[in-house]
């Protein structure tokens, strides 16, 4: 199974993306989101892929089942390679979309958002009314269940759940680890926090790193630096 760093486009335009990408001679995995989507709209989504990288366009899917199914054919039209959805929007939701995605016969990988990493232990308990019998790994590790079960491919996750989900639902279950961050850098929003080599030997699939590598003086030589941590090369 391939393991790929994705490089999360946290900017605000086309111009300030475009200035970025133009660093780098290799093909990347890259992730647009509501920021730079919502700005610009589809056509940034068209003028990547055009350049020749993989995008997972993380738009965190969650509506009645007819909406979002509809939005999932209008987006894989994209080309794009890897799109998610709110695990907690329910199973029929997820299952109409990874429907759309099999008829569509395209090459694109549906994944789930359990619990996002910006988030604590204390909150699933206090603001999302979740009983303090359950743990924040359990209500995790039941909603990637949820999401296996309607079709998913793989979740979007804190390394720190990794080994437990590919324990209970195997090796090919993809684990996509936001919250990535090198050891000297801030922690930012982020709650669940840990390094490429810590995501590595948990057995994350992906890592998505932002601001390690878009923030950096060097951005060619941090991204390499932090796939090499992840890679083990």
């Amino acid at each position: 199974m391939a393991k790929d760093v994705i490089i999360a486009l946290d900017f605000d335009s086309s111009e300030k993306t475009l200035k970025f990408l133009e660093k780098f001679e290799e093909k990347m995995y890259l992730k647009i989101g509501m920021e730079l989507l919502y700005r610009e709209g589809l056509d940034v989504v068209r003028e990547i892929k055009k350049m020749g990288h993989k995008i997972f366009l993380d738009l965190k899917l969650h509506d009645i089942p007819n909406t979002v199914a509809h939005a999932t054919k209008s987006l894989i039209s994209l080309d794009v390679d890897m799109i998610n959805f709110h695990i907690a929007g329910g199973s029929q939701m997820l299952s109409q979309a990874v429907k759309v995605i099999e008829d569509s016969n395209e090459e694109v990988i549906p994944i789930g958002v359990t619990i996002l990493t910006s988030m604590a232990e204390d909150q699933i308990h206090s603001e999302l009314q979740i009983a303090e019998t359950m743990s924040l790994n359990e209500l995790v590790l039941d909603y990637a269940k949820l999401g296996k079960n309607s079709g998913l491919k793989g979740v979007v996750c804190s390394a720190l759940e990794v080994p437990e989900i590919k324990r209970q639902l195997g090796e090919d279950f993809l684990t996509v680890t936001p919250g990535i961050r090198l050891a000297e850098d801030s922690k930012d929003d982020q709650k669940r926090v840990v390094t490429p080599k810590d995501a590595r030997e948990l057995g994350s699939d992906y890592i998505v790193v932002g601001r390690s590598i878009t923030k950096s003086e060097d951005p060619v030589e941090s991204y390499h630096k932090i796939k090499k941590m992840f890679l083990g090369e």
